[in-house]
């Protein structure tokens, strides 16, 4: 008989911890750039009379000989109607047989998946000492950028700034309570970049979120948005002087709007790409190496991501005894 174990948002949540998400980050990344795992480019379904996209994402990491496809819907005009801009379901299929074994909540595995990878960066790229983050985009990805920001760093305090002030205020609240440090809601970009040793940039914006100039030295910035060649959070000029982190070469390269524009403008070439993330970890290539760079982990976000967490989500809610258990016959 073949079952299916259906698992809930909250399931997911209590499953896998952000520090664990951290760390599972670290080995797929390790395994995509070892070449040990297979990620097509996600195959993108435009839905232009809702402003919206659907994306479909599959992976499978070998080393694990783990497999999963995760269903993720980015539809523009939602939160304007009070509902999720991203909505999105994962299936954990059993490599060994091909057929499904359990069937998730999406968005907030991406959310959590997203932000743990950031994590895994602060943790590879961003100085020991830092202490302050910022984060534009006071959305669902904006609080999980922060909670793993603060799972590898001692962060004292941090800021938030969105187009929308109320949001910022009602995320500063929320953010404030689940993390037990002071958040400040930011009136201009500059406010929250030139305090920060930390930026993390989770919007859907087309055009650069922050000044280059505001930038200090030895800054580490998380990069997920931008996850169309036409949409850029990043200046050039921030891309062109800082040490260049990806997690695909061939994913960054066909979708992040962050170098696909300054590649265009002639303003830095392939070269400029330091390393992906997965070198790092595996030790291929060092991460930060002077306390004054300026270092940038660009994400747009593959597979493997989902597949390593929905693993890990899928081993501990066994364990646990989380969700429900449905016949499919």
């Amino acid at each position: 008989m073949t079952t299916l174990r259906v698992l809930s948002r909250e399931d997911v949540r209590r499953a896998l911890p952000m520090r664990e998400a951290v760390e599972a980050m670290k080995r797929a990344f390790a395994q995509l750039s070892q070449g040990q795992a297979q990620v097509p480019l996600r195959v993108a379904l435009p839905v232009e009379r809702h402003n919206g996209v659907t994306l479909f994402m599959p992976g499978y990491l070998a080393a694990d000989d783990r497999m999963a496809v995760k269903i993720v819907s980015v539809f523009n005009d939602n939160p304007a109607r009070g509902l999720p801009l991203i909505h999105a379901l994962v299936v954990v299929v059993d490599a060994g047989t091909g057929a499904p074994t359990a069937v998730m909540d999406g968005t907030y595995l991406t959310a959590l998946r997203t932000g743990a990878a950031s994590g895994a960066a602060t943790d590879l790229l961003a100085r020991e000492d830092a202490r302050v983050a910022a984060v534009f985009g006071a959305g669902a990805q904006g609080r999980t950028q922060l909670e793993a920001v603060c799972a590898v760093r001692p962060i004292e305090t941090a800021w938030v700034y969105d187009v929308d002030p109320g949001r910022a205020a009602t995320y500063a609240g929320e953010m404030a309570d689940r993390l037990g440090i002071p958040i400040r809601v930011a009136s201009t970009p500059a406010e929250a970049v030139r305090a920060a040793d930390v930026i993390c940039t989770a919007t859907t914006s087309t055009a650069p979120v922050f000044n280059d100039a505001d930038v200090r030295p030895g800054t580490h910035i998380n990069a997920i948005g931008a996850y169309t060649p036409q949409m850029q959070e990043v200046p050039a000029e921030t891309v062109v002087r800082a040490k260049v982190v990806i997690d695909h070469r061939e994913a960054s390269l066909a979708e992040a709007g962050d170098l696909i524009i300054p590649l265009q403008q002639g303003l830095i070439t392939e070269d400029h790409i330091w390393a992906e993330l997965g070198e790092i970890v595996a030790g291929v290539k060092p991460g930060r190496t002077d306390p004054e760079e300026i270092t940038l982990f660009k994400s747009v976000g593959v597979a493997v991501q989902d597949v390593a967490a929905a693993a890990a989500v899928l081993e501990a809610a066994e364990r646990l005894g989380l969700g429900v258990e449905v016949s499919l016959e």
